[in-house]
């Protein structure tokens, strides 16, 4: 067994036996997710498992690498960003190892959350306090460098008592192998446009997630539905414009000249309930230009927050 897969056990404390499977959870592009119980504490956990490729030195340096940030991060015990309680790994065979990762369990997403809110929906007030807690979780995340790359309403997590918690940041780069062989359609509506351009990225990525989720608080439905990479871009500007010709990146297939420029629709036709700070914040959240976006930082001091 290489040095990696050696680590890689030592990070592990106890042996998958120590969970007792209760209920299949989900599925997605991160594989299926079981609720279980953990028979020492008696408390439920949520297990996560991917099958790595291994080779003569064990598990890829890279999966090494992205489990051992996860466990540094876990040690900040940051109040908005779901615990990392546990990682297995169980060698399959002499080619692939099975990892798991052990998350608290919180019984609904955000996506639930807004499902069960009865009309006319949630108050600014509480928009404004999971918005925040949110933001904490997403500053914390980019201030040690994690890209969540995959943020929408059903990996943000709320508990019963209304806390927010992000869950599966730093997933993608470790399934990103497993992935390619998973036949998951995963949804464009919270994708920024660079990586709908496959050009490069960076923490932006995530705010404009944020800003996509921020309006869908007000409306309880996503803000763009596109089901290609280009209808998507399309809905987009359709609400913000299309970019000036010195705005689009030079390193993309796609050309500027495939969208003809519509007239961009006020946001608050899309976001009618939306407050005025609220829609000056979602504007520079949804910024073209992804080196003028707002950084989660600069977004919790707006002045939304005091109003």
């Amino acid at each position: 067994m290489g040095w990696s897969s050696c680590l890689l056990q030592v990070m592990a404390q106890e042996s998958m036996v120590q969970y007792e499977p209760v209920a299949e959870i989900g599925g997605g592009a991160y594989g299926t997710v079981y609720k279980a119980r953990d028979r020492d504490s008696g408390q439920f956990v949520a297990l996560k498992s991917v099958r790595v490729q291994t080779n003569q030195d064990g598990l890829p340096l890279s999966t090494v690498r992205e489990v051992a940030l996860l466990k540094r991060l876990e040690q900040f015990d940051h109040p908005n960003i779901v615990r990392l309680m546990d990682v297995c790994a169980t060698l399959r065979t002499d080619q692939e190892t099975k990892v798991t990762l052990v998350f608290e369990h919180v019984d609904q997403d955000l996506r639930t959350y807004l499902e069960k809110v009865p009309a006319p929906g949630l108050s600014i007030d509480r928009i404004r306090d999971l918005m925040q807690q949110l933001l904490c979780g997403l500053a914390f995340l980019h201030s040690n460098r994690v890209l969540h790359r995959d943020l929408k309403p059903e990996n943000i997590l709320v508990t019963s008592r209304g806390q927010v918690k992000l869950a599966d940041f730093g997933l993608a780069r470790i399934y990103s192998c497993h992935m390619a062989l998973t036949p998951v359609v995963v949804t464009l509506w919270y994708r920024c446009p660079e990586v709908l351009l496959q050009t490069t990225y960076a923490t932006p990525v995530d705010i404009w997630s944020t800003g996509c989720i921020f309006a869908e608080m007000f409306r309880r439905k996503p803000l763009f539905c596109g089901d290609s990479e280009v209808d998507q871009l399309g809905k987009i500007f359709a609400v913000i414009g299309l970019p000036a010709e010195d705005e689009w990146p030079t390193d993309v297939t796609l050309s500027r000249q495939n969208f003809s420029p519509p007239t961009p629709q006020p946001i608050t036709d899309c976001v009618p309930e939306i407050s005025e700070k609220g829609v000056e914040l979602l504007l520079k959240m949804l910024t073209f230009d992804p080196l003028k976006r707002i950084s989660a930082l600069n977004a919790l001091e707006h002045p939304f927050f005091a109003e």
